[in-house]
């Protein structure tokens, strides 16, 4: 038994420029998506516009999938979204692209074949295909300005993919060395107040410990590497030796 496909698959209705599609594939290359799926597109395939446009993305061209009609593209399917900026009195669970892909995540997880839809660039999806789907994803957008290009669209949506189906810290610092152990930081921290001690900084003497205390709050709260703590150390060496010179 072949194992479930390990990612959704983002189909193309009816797209009307090469250009459009080559854009598309390399918006979900940057995220990892690779199923491409491409319903009679306007301008045939192959089409060099889209290859061109594709740059580093043209596998995805070489290996999408060509159908003639909505249902063919998606009968292998057991759950399908549909992108689109009016639901257009559909009903139909509605959702965020975050909260659809986190959903379809956990769909694939569970052995599930997930397509995403996307429809021509003029117009957007006909209800004769949104109501083959059994979701849809729209994008909280203007009201006033909500259509959205066809490679915006499908950036939107695998950038959620690859937040749902990768654990991303939401914040990370990519350090340049080796971080520093707290004997480093408590050593540095030991030597200003040595030396801003020695300059009379600790004044008045009543506030002087509580300074103190505010200074090595500071030291903590910043994330160092062992050439900061080395910097900082020779910055405050340098001055001492200027002003002694002085």
């Amino acid at each position: 038994m072949p194992s479930p496909d390990p990612q959704p698959a983002f189909v193309l209705i009816r797209p009307q420029m090469g250009e459009n599609i080559g854009a598309a594939a390399r918006a979900m290359w940057n995220f990892g998506l690779d199923r491409m799926r491409i319903i009679a597109p306007r301008d045939g395939w192959p089409n060099q516009k889209a290859v061109a446009m594709a740059s580093g993305a043209g596998r995805l061209l070489d290996e999408a999938q060509l159908f003639d009609d909505t249902p063919a593209a998606i009968g292998d399917f057991d759950y399908v979204y549909a992108t689109t900026a009016r639901p257009r009195g559909l009903t139909k669970p509605v959702l965020t692209p975050e909260a659809a892909m986190a959903e379809a995540s956990a769909r694939i997880a569970a052995g599930g074949k997930v397509a995403v839809m996307f429809g021509p660039e003029r117009a957007g999806m006909e209800n004769d295909d949104i109501a083959r789907a059994n979701a849809i994803i729209s994008v909280p957008v203007n009201p006033d300005f909500p259509s959205l290009n066809l490679a915006q669209c499908v950036l939107l949506v695998g950038y959620e993919w690859r937040r749902a189906a990768t654990v991303t810290p939401p914040l990370r610092v990519d350090a340049s060395g080796d971080w520093a152990a707290q004997i480093e930081i408590e050593k540095l921290a030991a030597h200003y107040e040595d030396r801003l001690d020695a300059a009379g900084f600790f004044f008045p003497a009543h506030k002087a410990a509580n300074m103190k205390l505010n200074l090595r709050n500071l030291w903590s709260r910043m994330p160092m590497t062992r050439a900061d703590v080395q910097m900082l150390h020779g910055i405050m060496r340098q001055m001492v030796r200027w002003k002694e010179k002085g």
